[in-house]
């Protein structure tokens, strides 16, 4: 019996199947069950055309049989099976492929789908396996074939013998090592569960005999251990039901099942897509957001099957980032069950439905949107952080796809509002979509920047989370209206700008020594001190200029690094209130207290903004030194 050597590039390639293809070794079963299903899906399309083959579905399982003792594991199933020169050709040239041959010769026939590549796959077994043996008896011979090889060295083919047609692949597992415990692969609740993980909807069932605990008949108390044949696979998945079989239950079941979320999802999508990329996708949308959602450990992705078997756990590329708190699986038959994360990264199937699936995300959350407004308003509240996020990591890119979901709370109405619906409501001679920043709805609504835009009548949308105002910087417009922040500085666009500062504008020389003087006595904090264009009832107020605002300056403060960021700040003095007479006054007649009056209305200011006033000590001196 001559040892047979693999072909030169065949020993390479076993090298790379099980050292690089393949991160987790516990890979080789979904394999070798994949391979399993292969050979009688092939007995079920020969029969298809050969009426003298009858196949019975009941007759057709794969058994898997761990003996712990011996440290030998068996896959067995009853398929078509291979001849010697089969062997030869699929397992010795390992880049061949029996399954893609036959997939071939078939592609004419509707309803074709083999899984696997034996000559590929089955190789995963030597990351756990010293020797393996394969013994086959092909449909039509009398006569098995016994192929057995322990690794790269070679391998050997004799005549055997099997009672009927199939396959057994038998492995003599690995001992343990001091990094790997390779006992697992031979206990049967291991086995159990990692088909559950990867081959749950392998179409034929998938048995092993488990030893189970019972009462014992008659004997109150004691306990016997019995063997029961048990299938462990569910076979059929959900998303390849009809869907006018399935009720939103049998969607939340699965959910809940495939621990997606422990609450109802809030939002089921399921769809199939038929083309030159095929497809389907079962997509949940989640009640409320994971605790972790928000921080770095969260993993994003969904679940990527090939024909039913789970290829990959958490396939991130399915998934734009914003929408990373989509749950849920694609199944697809353009995949090769024998692909790397790096290989995924760069396939162009892969890339087409992950566009598909967004446009499909987005439209069925507008839908929600328009139709269960209630339901939509929580998936914001939990979520809608995520989205602005996505507008500002993309700097605008990605508008067209987000901002439509975008929400925010408005003045007027007192709930959140989608920027069309500002816009709708919109009046007349409106040049800007208003907003301001704050820490509350309730804080913001008190500023005094916010008084004259709300006297016009105009809708001012409130930014209270930190990511909202570097958001829509990106975004610059919605349509044709560009947004302006009520703190911005400059023009607002109100019409009785211009005449209000007219009417109360004072000799431009005294006002500029004023200011300037003003301007000294903060010692550079301010950029300019200068009248106001939009106060009405306050005295003063802090607005910016520049890209960078008071608000972003806040949150910029409060993360590492970033503390020096400062925003160019400005103190506006409203000309109609009677403190810009007293500041006229004290110019004139006492230098001094005006300089503690600026102190003062600067860190009032500061006090509106939610800022936190440099020198307390020194603010409860000035307070202390008027009361005298």
């Amino acid at each position: 019996m001559a040892k047979k050597q693999f072909k030169a590039e065949s020993k390479r390639l076993l090298d790379l199947m099980v050292n690089s293809i393949y991160t987790h070794k516990e890979i080789f079963l979904r394999e070798l069950i994949s391979n399993a299903s292969d050979a009688i899906d092939k007995t079920y399309y020969k029969a298809l055309s050969d009426e003298n083959i009858v196949f019975n579905s009941d007759d057709y399982f794969i058994r898997i049989t761990p003996d712990k003792k011996n440290r030998i594991l068996t896959v067995t199933d009853a398929g078509i099976g291979m001849t010697r020169e089969e062997l030869e050709m699929n397992i010795g040239t390992i880049a061949r492929s029996g399954s893609l041959d036959f997939k071939n010769e078939m592609e004419k026939k509707d309803g074709v789908e083999i899984i696997g590549q034996f000559g590929v796959g089955f190789y995963s077994a030597f990351m756990v396996s010293e020797h393996v043996t394969v013994i086959s008896r092909a449909f039509g011979q009398e006569e098995a074939t016994k192929w057995e090889s322990a690794g790269s060295d070679g391998y050997t083919m004799t005549a055997s013998s099997r009672d009927s047609v199939g396959t057994d692949v038998i492995l003599k597992i690995k001992p343990n090592t001091k990094d790997e415990k390779y006992d697992e692969y031979l206990d049967p609740y291991t086995i159990k569960n990692l088909v559950k993980k990867y081959s749950d909807f392998i179409r034929y069932p998938i048995r092993m005999e488990l030893e189970k605990t019972r009462l014992k008949e008659g004997e109150e108390g004691k306990y016997e251990t019995y063997t029961e044949d048990e299938v462990l696979n569910s076979r059929v998945p959900i998303w390849r039901k009809n869907k006018r079989e399935l009720k939103e239950e049998d969607y939340e079941n699965f959910y809940m099942d495939k621990h997606f979320g422990y609450d109802k999802p809030l939002k089921s999508i399921h769809v199939t897509v038929d083309g030159t990329v095929s497809y389907t996708a079962l997509l949940f949308i989640p009640a409320r957001a994971p605790f972790d959602f928000y921080t770095k450990d969260f993993q994003k992705g969904l679940e990527l099957y090939s024909n039913g078997v789970l290829i990959m756990h958490k396939c991130a590329d399915l998934l734009p980032d914003y929408f990373g708190f989509v749950q849920g699986l694609v199944d697809s038959q353009d995949f090769s069950l024998n692909i790397s994360r790096e290989m995924l990264q760069h396939d162009r199937q892969l890339k087409f439905i992950s566009k598909k699936i967004k446009d499909k995300i987005k439209t069925e959350l507008l839908a929600l949107q328009k139709k269960d407004r209630e339901k939509y308003e929580t998936f914001f509240g939990n979520f809608g952080r995520s989205l602005k996020y996505g507008l500002y990591n993309s700097y605008g890119a990605e508008k067209d796809m987000l901002q439509d979901l975008l929400m925010f709370y408005s003045s007027k109405e007192e709930k959140m509002v989608t920027l069309a619906e500002y816009i709708s409501r919109m009046p007349e001679g409106q040049k800007y979509i208003y907003y301001a920043a704050g820490e509350s709805n309730d804080r913001i609504a008190k500023l005094p920047q916010t008084e004259r835009v709300a006297d016009k009548g105009y809708e001012i949308l409130y930014f209270t989370e930190d990511v909202d105002e570097f958001a829509i910087r990106m975004l610059g417009a919605f349509g044709e209206k560009e947004f302006k922040s009520v703190s911005g500085g400059g023009d607002l666009g109100l019409e009785d700008e211009q005449k209000d500062a007219k009417e109360k504008k004072p000799e431009e020389k005294e006002d500029k020594e004023l200011f300037d003087f003003m301007k000294e006595t903060l010692l550079g904090k301010v950029k300019e001190v200068r009248l106001s264009k939009i106060l009405k009832s306050h005295p003063v107020c802090l607005t910016s200029e520049g890209a960078l605002t008071i608000e972003m300056e806040k949150i910029l403060s409060t993360l590492p690094g970033d503390g020096q960021a400062k925003a160019d700040k400005v103190l506006e003095i409203n000309p109609g209130h009677e403190i810009y007479g007293v500041l006229k006054k004290a110019f004139e007649e006492d230098r001094e207290k005006l300089k503690t009056y600026t102190r003062l209305l600067y860190n009032q200011a500061f006090l509106i903004e939610g800022l936190p006033i440099a020198d307390p000590v020194e603010f409860t001196h000035d307070v202390t030194a008027l009361m005298k």
